[in-house]
């Protein structure tokens, strides 16, 4: 069997080869088997329209997500939240993305990428309005959910319809590339909108509307593209595993305040039944939401792993420290955000140039090489926090960045390369489900290491510190080792 490139040609690219070499015969081709059928398009996309408009609400989806990065003192303030409570304030919006990217991937697939996107922006411009709107934790956290399952379809939907308008390998490493860099654009944009707006609730309204502008422009000039398999949809599927995520994240957000309470040992173990109930539906239906076969390849599981260690070491640390920054070195929230940028700013930077790399470095490496960074940077750190002193930050930061650009840059390629192109948004989906698992339980660890620490916030810091370098070491390490092992099974 042809290896998957760990891929097989299928989709836009299997129909180039088809028509390259059987063009001229009039000889009516067999019919592909449903998960082979080619991508439907009503229209030819328009590739570079499709590339700006994805990256557009990209950045958006990643700017909501960051807002409360430099604000989350202010918002706690306004919204009377405990300190218990206020990972929730951070954690909501991840939890609608792990609950729903592999569910909107799969829905995009089958009914229509444009229309899952256009119906995520529009969804999230309004969420966004509401959580400005909101005056206690529990509206502002419901609000959070909600735009997570809104950015859900976004970011989704986004890859495949890029896998449409850029069907070539080599557009699509140009298309990923950029994408990705957008990942960090968004990520660098929001604190500074955050800081520079006179309040949190303006900030909201501000990406509240630039949400429906980039619906309003994807209705104009977005094409529709599927890959419809037949069948029904897996309705059964996707409730056991939006249930099982959401139990799961709940599970670890409840767990800073003890995790040998109750309610979080019935939460973990109602996301394992939930998962093996998911499984077995997989197993059974005609269209599963995910192809269980696919752990079984080399790619799939990088693309998977590189994730979930993202979220869990670098997103779950640089979700707190902007926090710690104004607590502890005195920052305001758009000194805080200016810091945040060197960081942040070197990320979407080195992901937009990254796409230089991939012809000569496999994502895979990419991967190792990125988390390696974020170690090396993060450890340069160590005791800087609790010095006073900013500038002891800035070679962690600009180590971290460079580190971060590289994670952005490969983890998209990668996503859509370890499935069949017709499968591409659910194959972004999946990558992106495991990266926000490993948000929601990075940012619960971070904060109860550093909150439960007895020698104070810098000693906590300093733990918390050593956690994620070690986290982005074994990353590191898990990414190299897994192909050699998955290939010698």
């Amino acid at each position: 069997m042809t290896r998957f490139n760990d891929r097989t040609l299928t989709g836009a690219e299997g129909a180039e080869v088809q028509e390259a070499v059987g063009g001229a015969s009039h000889a009516k081709p067999p019919a592909p088997r449903p998960e082979q059928a080619a991508p439907h398009a009503e229209a030819p996309p328009h590739p570079r329209a499709t590339l700006a408009l994805t990256s557009a609400a990209t950045a958006v989806t990643l700017m909501t997500y960051t807002a409360p990065v430099v604000t989350l003192r202010d918002t706690a303030l306004a919204l009377h939240t405990s300190l218990s409570a206020q990972a929730w304030l951070i954690n909501g919006t991840p939890l609608g993305l792990a609950a729903l990217l592999l569910v909107a991937g799969s829905l995009a697939d089958d009914y229509g990428r444009r229309r899952i996107f256009l119906i995520g922006t529009l969804a999230l411009g309004l969420t966004t309005a509401l959580g400005a709107l909101a005056s206690t934790t529990l509206q502002f956290t419901l609000a959070r959910i909600a735009q997570g399952a809104a950015s859900a379809a976004i970011l989704a939907s986004s890859l495949g319809l890029l896998v449409q308008a850029f069907p070539t390998p080599r557009g699509r490493l140009h298309a990923t590339g950029v994408w990705g860099a957008f990942v960090s654009g968004g990520i660098a944009a929001g604190p500074l909108l955050a800081g520079a707006m006179p309040d949190w609730r303006v900030a909201y309204g501000v990406l509240g509307a630039a949400a429906v502008i980039v619906a309003a422009l994807g209705t104009r000039t977005l094409t529709e593209s599927r890959s419809p398999r037949g069948g029904r949809p897996d309705i059964l599927g996707a409730l056991t595993f939006g249930l099982a995520l959401v139990s799961l994240v709940a599970a670890l957000t409840l767990g800073r305040d003890g995790w040998l309470r109750a309610e979080v040992g019935l939460l973990f173990l109602a996301a394992v039944v939930l998962m093996a109930v998911f499984a077995l539906v997989e197993h059974r239906t005609a269209t599963p939401m995910i192809d269980l076969g696919l752990l079984r390849r080399p790619g799939f599981l990088a693309s998977s792993a590189g994730g979930l260690f993202t979220g869990l070491a670098v997103i779950g640390l640089f979700s707190f420290l902007p926090v710690l920054f104004q607590q502890m070195l005195g920052l305001s929230p758009m000194d805080t955000a200016w810091l945040f940028l060197l960081w942040s700013g070197l990320s979407f930077t080195v992901a937009l140039q990254a796409k230089r790399l991939a012809g000569r470095v496999p994502p895979r490496h990419q991967l190792a090489v990125g988390f390696a960074l974020h170690a090396a940077g993060v450890l340069t750190m160590l005791g800087a926090i609790d010095s006073g002193s900013w500038q002891r930050l800035l070679p962690g930061l600009i180590l971290g960045g460079i580190g971060s650009g590289l994670l952005n840059a490969a983890l998209p390629l990668l996503s859509v390369e370890s499935v069949p192109a017709a499968r591409a948004a659910m194959g972004s989906g999946a990558q992106q489900t495991f990266r926000y698992i490993g948000s929601c339980a990075g940012v619960a660890l971070t904060i109860a290491i550093v909150t439960s620490s007895g020698g104070g916030l810098g000693h906590g810091a300093n733990i918390a510190l050593l956690v994620s370098a070690g986290l982005a070491l074994l990353a590191a390490v898990a990414v190299l080792v897994l192909r050699e092992r998955t290939v010698r099974a």
